[in-house]
């Protein structure tokens, strides 16, 4: 079994709290040392209690569900003499209300869009096979009851 760990710090500073004027501006740290700033989504928690620049949950769980794709789909494609030479993906994610009435990510959809290199053997099928595999193995994918789609961008 592994083990991931973060850690997640916030501070008061000067503002209100009862008063639910507090910044939801925060930090999170990882292992390897890299601090990235974070905050409550302007879409949930309005300005100027949120910080629009920051990373937030949501943002987050989005890209490590597209990342972790990535990861799968460039190692099937390494393995299968696929080779790309560039990857984007401009995923996005949808809030709702869930089958239960609670607010959730009830959607990602991927939409990655890659170029391969002129040498590289493939046709959509392939691409759309190891699209469906990287899906398969991910373990942020299997981890939620979220429905991700890929649409691949040709």
């Amino acid at each position: 079994m592994s083990e991931y760990a973060a850690t997640i710090k916030w501070l008061r500073g000067d503002r209100g709290f009862a008063d639910n004027t507090y910044s939801r501006g925060h930090e999170w740290t990882f292992d390897g040392g890299l601090t990235i700033p974070a905050s409550a989504s302007p879409d949930i928690v309005p300005l100027p209690m949120s910080v629009a620049e920051n990373v937030d949950p949501e943002e987050a769980f989005v890209a490590s569900i597209s990342s972790c794709h990535m990861l799968f789909f460039l190692s099937l494609a390494a393995k299968r003499g696929v080779v790309v030479d560039k990857y984007t993906d401009e995923a996005i994610g949808y809030m709702a209300k869930d089958g239960e009435g609670r607010m959730a990510m009830t959607k990602v959809i991927l939409r990655p869009n890659s170029v391969y290199s002129a040498e590289s053997k493939h046709d959509i099928g392939l691409i759309e096979k190891l699209h469906h595999r990287a899906h398969e193995l991910c373990f942020i994918a299997n981890s939620v009851k979220t429905e991700v789609v890929t649409k691949i961008v040709a």
